[in-house]
C-alpha cells in the first residue's frame, strides 16, 4: 500500500511529519492493506493565515483493487485532529464497502 501526501503552501511537512501521518493511516486501515493499492491525502489550510474553528482540512482517497475509489474528508482546528478523524472515516467507509462486497458475493445469482 502506497501513501501519497500532498499539501498546500500553508502546510509545512517533512519526513518526520509524513512518518507520523503514515502511521496514523496504517493503524486505521491495516485490515484492508492487501486490497488497497494507494491512499492519496490532500492536506490544506482552508483559512490561510486567519484562524478559525475549522481551519485545517484532510481529504483521503483510497484506491482499491477491483472497486471504485473511496474518498472521505474532515475539517478541524488542527491538522492532526483532521487527519485522525478522516482516517477513522476512511476505516468505516472501507468496512462498509467491503461488507457490501462480501454480502453481494454471498447472494445467489438469478437464473442459477
Amino acid at each position: 500500500m502506497q501513501i501519497l501526501i500532498y499539501t498546500d503552501n500553508h502546510i509545512k511537512g517533512g519526513d518526520s511529519a509524513n512518518a507520523e501521518v503514515e502511521s496514523i493511516v496504517h493503524a486505521a486501515v491495516y485490515r484492508f492493506a492487501d486490497r488497497i493499492t494507494r491512499i492519496e491525502m490532500h492536506l490544506s489550510d482552508t483559512n490561510g493565515p486567519k484562524h478559525g474553528a475549522r481551519e485545517k482540512r484532510c481529504v483521503m482517497e483510497a484506491r482499491l483493487s477491483g472497486l471504485r475509489p473511496i474518498a472521505v474528508a474532515d475539517e478541524a482546528p488542527t491538522l492532526l485532529v483532521a487527519i485522525e478523524r478522516a482516517a477513522d472515516k476512511l476505516k468505516k467507509a472501507l468496512e462498509h464497502s467491503m461488507g457490501r462486497q462480501q454480502e453481494s458475493a454471498a447472494l445467489p445469482r438469478r437464473g442459477s
